[in-house]
């Protein structure tokens, strides 16, 4: 008896060792579904929206100028920040505010991305904490997938502030 108890729990035990690294597996390479909150990124997405992000595209450096990501923040490592990219490696931004009268500009270094919300006004972004590191990407937002009316794919960056440079393919 004391074996049958044994074997099953250690068969139990087994099983969900298995689990757990096919989910953190699924959860570290394939994607993940993430709630939103605050006001950052609206009207594209507003706060308690559920999205998908999806983890291929950082890890074959696949993301590009005008992508919605899911990075951790510079500041606090066990909070998420869900952002658009404005900038890649490289890139001149301008930083100033539109109604500036002198623009000042900065270029993103090596290995780092400029990253701003849709709702530029309420927004802590890359114009507060300058560029972050690519490493910090978690995934690029591929779907929305609550509420159910704004279910699909994700809109282009209402704030127009993704400008194409001269090694950007016409593609695009």
């Amino acid at each position: 008896m004391f074996r049958s108890v044994l074997g099953k729990t250690l068969g139990f035990v087994g099983y969900t060792i298995q689990y757990g690294c096919i989910a953190h597996c699924a959860f570290e390479y394939i994607g993940e579904v993430v709630v939103c909150s605050g006001p950052s990124m609206e009207p594209t997405i507003v706060n308690h929206d559920v999205v998908f992000s999806e983890r291929m595209s950082r890890h074959l450096f696949k993301i590009k100028k005008g992508d919605i990501v899911i990075a951790k923040s510079p500041f606090d490592p066990n909070m998420n920040i869900c952002k658009r990219v404005i900038g890649l490696e490289g890139d001149k931004i301008c930083t100033s505010g539109p109604s500036d009268l002198f623009k000042t500009h900065t270029y993103v270094p090596k290995g780092h991305v400029w990253l701003e919300g849709d709702n530029l006004r309420n927004s802590s972004d890359s114009r507060s904490y300058g560029p972050i590191p690519y490493a910090l990407i978690r995934g690029r937002v591929c779907l929305k997938l609550w509420p159910p009316h704004s279910a699909g794919t994700l809109s282009q960056s209402p704030t127009r502030r993704i400008i194409k440079t001269q090694g950007d393919s016409d593609s695009d």
